[in-house]
């Protein structure tokens, strides 16, 4: 069996940090490389720094340690990418096809780029959004995974390349604090609830949106990954889902379990982008091609956010005590 040796590209963000563990886990710590502009601050196994918009500095790792799989994981996201729209796409774009071009040149046998539901847009229908629609996305983040699709179906057809992708709904994890999305709300929401401070929500209380929990993204994108090249019928990326709710659908979930919770709801510039994208997604081609079924629902993933947030805040609060001692 041929040695796997992966390169993770943005491995500091919200879904690198929480994917680490799992390739480490699959593919054995010394055959996993962590990248990113900066050193994590807890550094663990291998890791170079890296900025993937310059070619020469990627295709430099991937010879020094004969990387076979890229997960292409650096992206500026939705909401922080409408600050400053040219500088997204330039990042985006640039990195992208840097990632494909080193692939291409090394013969490289996967790649992983993410997608994203800020691909669809007006004309997609809002709910249970199939596989197959028109895509206008309303953000330069949208629009640059829009691209991005095109580009990996393109890269696959003419020179054989095996890019495979998943569009992820918004994804909710304890992991990482929230980083600059317009679902980052499902987020940041548990860190209030669980330090006892009243939220508010950048979105409406009835604004219905597609969320994952982070250990079913990264089971899907590793299932994704490893199933057998003739299962993976789609080029461009995979719909995927989990759960979709709404913010009062989750502070009452949340209020189940810490009552004495409270929340406000004050929409900002992001209910735009949140009335842009679908209220759920058809993710039945993921389910019949190779296998994909989510574990977690609302009540579940709020139970188990609770759970570990908790955990980290009382051992963050025990450290800072022993410090001061």
């Amino acid at each position: 069996m041929k040695k796997e040796v992966i390169l993770v590209i943005g491995s500091n963000g919200q879904i690198g940090t929480a994917l680490l563990p799992v390739l480490k886990g699959a593919y054995g710590a010394a055959n996993v490389v962590s990248s990113d502009l900066r050193a994590p601050i807890v550094e663990s196994g291998i890791f170079e720094t890296l900025d993937a918009t310059n070619a020469d500095q990627l295709a430099n790792v991937v010879r020094k340690y004969r990387v076979t799989q890229i997960y292409h994981l650096a992206a500026i996201l939705s909401a922080k990418g409408e600050a400053d729209p040219l500088w997204a796409w330039d990042l985006n774009m640039k990195t992208l096809l840097n990632v494909f071009e080193v692939a291409r040149e090394n013969q490289l046998d996967k790649v992983f780029v993410p997608s994203s539901i800020a691909v669809f847009g007006a004309s997609a229908p809002v709910t249970d959004t199939p596989q197959l629609t028109y895509l206008d996305p309303a953000t330069v983040y949208g629009v640059s995974k829009v691209a991005a699709e095109n580009w990996s179906v393109y890269y696959h057809k003419k020179y054989g390349l095996d890019v495979r992708s998943l569009r992820y709904p918004g994804v909710i994890s304890y992991e990482t604090m929230p980083g600059g999305g317009t679902t980052d709300y499902a987020v940041d929401i548990f860190h209030k609830a669980v330090l006892g401070e009243e939220y508010e929500c950048f979105l409406k209380e009835d604004t219905s949106l597609p969320m994952i929990y982070m250990p079913d993204a990264t089971r899907a994108t590793l299932e994704l990954m490893e199933a057998e090249s003739d299962k993976i019928k789609i080029r461009s990326s995979y719909n995927l889902a989990g759960m979709s709710f709404t913010p009062a659908e989750l502070l009452s979930c949340i209020q189940s379990i810490l009552p004495h919770f409270s929340s406000t709801f004050k929409p900002d510039f992001r209910q735009t982008i949140a009335d842009s994208w679908p209220n759920s997604i058809d993710d039945s081609m993921a389910r019949q091609q190779w296998g994909w079924k989510p574990i977690y629902d609302l009540s579940s993933m709020t139970k188990d956010m609770i759970e570990q947030l908790t955990k980290k805040y009382t051992l963050e609060i025990a450290h800072e005590s022993n410090r001061q001692a």
